[in-house]
């Protein structure tokens, strides 16, 4: 596996090896003694499926002390992954990093524990899965608008598609970290 550091610390870039032939491919998506930079354990592991290009999802995260770390990676279609640093003693705070995750690039995105996490998707029929190093707690559940100005995310898009509670959501100064 390549493991690339990102701009924004703990966060990091994981390309698997492809080993392919005539029959199709295989990859090791997640391999602990392969990750010495992911510390964490996983619990629980999800997969969310969207329809339509353009469908935008975040920025989510959860309080502590029910803060997860994510591996995120996307199964079919394609998608603009977005982490946003939200550890108020950070030298990044409130910087953001988006990375294109494909089907066909097979890369993944460690986010560790303290970053909001959204993306958008760039085609239709788009399935996007992680593994989380902590249980979903409704009450610890957060949300940033999407479109906060302070946080200024180039989405490449300007009417996305969002869910109700997405575009309820508050901005990042009206909520405590």
């Amino acid at each position: 596996m390549k493991i690339t550091e990102t701009k924004l610390e703990g966060v990091y870039i994981i390309e698997p090896q492809i080993h392919g032939d005539a029959r199709g491919w295989f990859m090791e998506t997640y391999n602990k003694q392969k990750t010495p930079q992911i510390t964490c354990d996983f619990v629980q592991d999800n997969q969310s499926f969207s329809a339509g290009k353009g469908t935008l999802r975040g920025i989510h995260f959860q309080k502590p002390p029910m803060e997860q770390a994510k591996l995120v990676r996307c199964s079919r279609g394609a998608l603009l992954d977005v982490v946003v640093d939200l550890r108020p003693d950070s030298k990044t705070f409130k910087q953001w990093l988006s990375l294109e995750l494909t089907e066909e690039n097979k890369k993944q995105l460690f986010i560790p524990r303290g970053f909001g996490h959204g993306f958008i998707t760039l085609t239709d029929n788009t399935e996007i899965q992680y593994k989380a190093d902590n249980y979903y707690s409704p009450e610890h559940d957060s949300v940033i608008l999407w479109s906060d100005p302070e946080l200024g995310i180039d989405w490449g898009a300007e009417n996305p598609v969002i869910s109700e509670k997405d575009g309820a959501a508050p901005l990042l100064k009206e909520i405590k970290l």
